[in-house]
């Protein structure tokens, strides 16, 4: 195994000034230890903003569907959802049923549903269910609205009595306002950093922020079967819903496969956002911030890095620096 970070740390680098990002951060844990957190740059691209450190905490944009999928997975251990094949109509009952068709719930999880918004935010059917794969946002606001329905509690509400209560965590959270500690988003790099806190705290927006740390630690707490220093948080059933794959088995063989949203290593496929070096089982989940949140079991490492510029670096290449960068981890650890 390789002993240093270095090459991790270019290359995030690297891609920060690339990509025009003011701020970024990388933590990794290996054998349930940090043993790297870095930082550079600032919260915003103004002047005079301060630099970023262990307290910063960054918008993870879609990283925020591993949190949802974490209730969908408990959702399922509880009996609460059935099955993963039940039909999505017997759970959405106002929506219209010939929409849904044949819509179940192991689609809505794994971005195979076909389903989609158009400008008047109705919902209209892309695809049959299971024919392909596309990522779309009806399918979180779906689920969101579901797992408050079977609960009685927006799931950052259950999610904070579950895990970040029990954790000690208080640098995760859905913000309805902005402070001190929170990244800016460089949306557009010739203009200041904008702030993307919502409206509310349900889990509805796209207003989730976490410290690198922390955000290491969710992914830490997936390694361990939901065990934390010998105290079981999350039950280790819970755990393997959320990362075992989930996808129909007759998809294409280019797609992706995800667990409760994460993507997950089965063999390398050419659309996945994982590197042909990253071992089996693996999985990861990112967002269009830079967020990304890497967990390999073979290896008991998990890396978070964080960055605050809206678009992955790449354009429409993007998916080739997302499966080097996963390479680099995986090659670090080799």
């Amino acid at each position: 195994m390789v002993s240093t970070y270095d090459h991790m740390v270019s290359w995030v680098e690297d891609i920060k000034e690339r990509n025009k990002s003011s701020a970024a951060a990388l933590t990794v844990i290996k054998d349930n230890e940090i043993v790297l957190e870095h930082f550079s740059g600032t919260y915003s691209n103004t002047t005079n903003s301060l630099p970023v450190d262990e307290n910063s905490r960054f918008n993870v944009a879609s990283a925020r569907k591993s949190y949802l999928g974490l209730c969908i997975a408990f959702a399922l251990y509880e009996g609460k959802i059935r099955s993963l094949d039940d039909y999505a109509s017997e759970y959405f009952k106002d929506l219209d049923p010939y929409i849904l068709r044949h819509t179940t719930i192991r689609h809505m999880v794994t971005h195979t549903h076909g389903l989609d918004e158009n400008a008047e935010r109705e919902i209209i059917r892309e695809f049959n269910p299971g024919e392909k794969w596309a990522y779309r946002g009806i399918n979180i606001k779906l689920m969101t609205q579901l797992i408050q329905k079977l609960y009685g509690v927006p799931f950052p509400e259950f999610l904070y009595l579950k895990v970040f209560l029990p954790m000690g965590w208080k640098k995760t959270w859905w913000e309805p306002q902005d402070s001190d500690d929170l990244v800016k988003v460089i949306i557009d790099p010739d203009k200041n950093g904008e702030d993307t806190t919502g409206s509310s705290e349900d889990g509805m927006e796209s207003n989730l922020f976490v410290s690198a740390r922390e955000f290491a630690l969710w992914g830490n707490l997936f390694l361990n079967n939901g065990e934390v220093n010998g105290k079981q948080i999350v039950p280790k059933e819970v755990i393997e819903i959320a990362i075992s794959i989930h996808t129909p088995g007759q998809l294409a063989k280019e797609f992706p496969r995800n667990g409760m949203f994460w993507f997950v290593q089965d063999i390398p496929r050419e659309q996945s956002e994982l590197g042909e070096r990253v071992p089996s089982g693996s999985f990861q989940i990112l967002g269009v911030t830079g967020p990304t949140l890497l967990v390999i079991p073979k290896y008991k490492v998990v890396v978070a890095k964080m960055y605050n510029k809206r678009y992955n670096y790449g354009n429409e290449n993007y998916l080739y620096f997302l499966k080097e960068f996963s390479n680099i981890v995986a090659d670090n650890f080799r």
